[in-house]
């Protein structure tokens, strides 16, 4: 049976919400972060060679890495309308925002708390050049980029209620966790149909089953 080992507050929530979605037979075994370094435990970190968040054994297989893991999963679905098929309206669809999670809006979301850190937490102090230059990658990268995004996905949620189109899929499924940790951050005032997302997929019972199993006081996703 396959085994998911979820973190607290970390991107393994969205296997436990596609195995909430899918109805699937699993293990749930859960490990809480260091309070001191908030970093995962070592015997989460020993279970992996990246050391991060989200993994799933099976067996002899451990698998990291969260659309590996989603198509892992889904291979044993054919048949599931969270993965569209060739030739399906939405496939397309559902496709580019299942890979602009981790490849654009993650990735942005990464290169501004790299910086967010080296300007809080540095052990020098930061110069002048470097806020600079800090100041111009979110005037020339991250604040456009992280734009564009928002107004397509503003866009697209327009037309059809979901990321993947006219029903919930695995592009959802996958954008939840930097979608929240954006929303945490403010980030979507402005944006209507992003915000009736939000309220669409949060009132969907295979994520508030997940949040019960997930069981903290509030989602607070750490980016």
């Amino acid at each position: 049976m396959l085994t998911l080992h979820h973190l607290e507050y970390s991107q393994s929530f969205r296997i436990l919400w596609l195995l909430e979605e899918l109805g699937a037979p699993y293990e749930l075994k859960t490990y809480n972060r260091n309070p001191e370094t908030n970093l995962a435990p070592d015997a989460y970190k020993a279970l992996s060679p990246l050391g991060t968040a989200p993994v799933v054994t099976d067996g002899d297989l451990v698998l990291a890495e969260s659309n590996a893991i989603i198509d892992y999963v889904l291979d044993g679905y054919p048949d599931s309308p969270l993965n569209p098929k060739a030739g399906s309206p939405d496939r397309a669809r559902h496709l580019f925002w299942y890979h602009a999670s981790p490849g654009s809006l993650m990735s942005i979301q990464s290169v501004a708390m790299i910086l967010g850190l080296l300007e809080t937490r540095a052990p020098w102090p930061v110069s002048s050049l470097l806020k600079a230059i800090f100041g111009q990658v979110r005037k020339l990268f991250i604040n456009p980029r992280t734009q564009a995004l928002y107004t397509l996905m503003e866009k697209d949620l327009g037309e059809k209620p979901f990321f993947g189109g006219d029903n919930l899929t695995a592009a959802d499924i996958t954008l939840i966790y930097p979608m929240i940790a954006a929303r945490t951050k403010g980030a979507f005032q402005g944006y209507p149909n992003i915000l009736a997302w939000f309220d669409r997929v949060e009132a969907i019972p295979s994520f508030q089953a997940a949040r019960a199993k997930d069981d903290r006081p509030h989602i607070d996703f750490r980016f």
